[in-house]
């Protein structure tokens, strides 16, 4: 079965009419730039080599050319969206379901071992038996809402 090129299309053709003419002449059907978009990518790209021409780091062939090398970039983006949406597409719902549970952040605690305290900025190596507080070493304690208390120190008569 063969599809028809506007089963693609993401605009539709009610709003064709509407969409900046940059976008309408380059024939985009998967990019959909705005006004603004547009206009920075045309009038932009002739200001820039209008500069570039004043100032004699280009030719005066700029002017032409980098507007259609923008144009192309654009329409080769345009090229690239098509084949990533037609390939997803095609991948079937049970691998992107099976994708999606993959990707899901694990929502939780993690357990941390009593012996290893944690020390903002620090890397520990060694033995993990030296990791264990000296009597002269503050203690920061935080409360429930991660908040930090006062500095208490560690009181060898405890």
């Amino acid at each position: 079965m063969t599809r028809s090129p506007h089963f693609w299309r993401t605009v539709p053709t009610d709003e064709e009419r509407y969409r900046p003419l940059y976008a309408r002449v380059l024939g985009l059907r998967f990019v959909n730039p705005g006004g603004v978009l547009c206009f920075l990518f045309f009038e932009g790209a002739v200001a820039l080599a209008v500069l570039l021409a004043l100032a004699e780091l280009v030719s005066w062939w700029a002017v032409l050319v980098l507007p259609a090398a923008v144009a192309a970039m654009v329409k080769l983006n345009d090229m690239v969206a098509e084949v990533a949406i037609r390939t997803a597409a095609q991948v079937p719902e049970q691998e992107r379901d099976r994708f999606r549970r993959q990707i899901e952040p694990a929502v939780g605690r993690a357990s941390v071992p009593p012996t290893a305290p944690a020390l903002p900025g620090v890397a520990l190596a060694g033995d993990p038996a030296s990791w264990a507080p000296r009597p002269a070493d503050p203690v920061v304690r935080y409360d429930e809402g991660g908040q930090r208390s006062d500095e208490v120190r560690h009181d060898s008569s405890r």
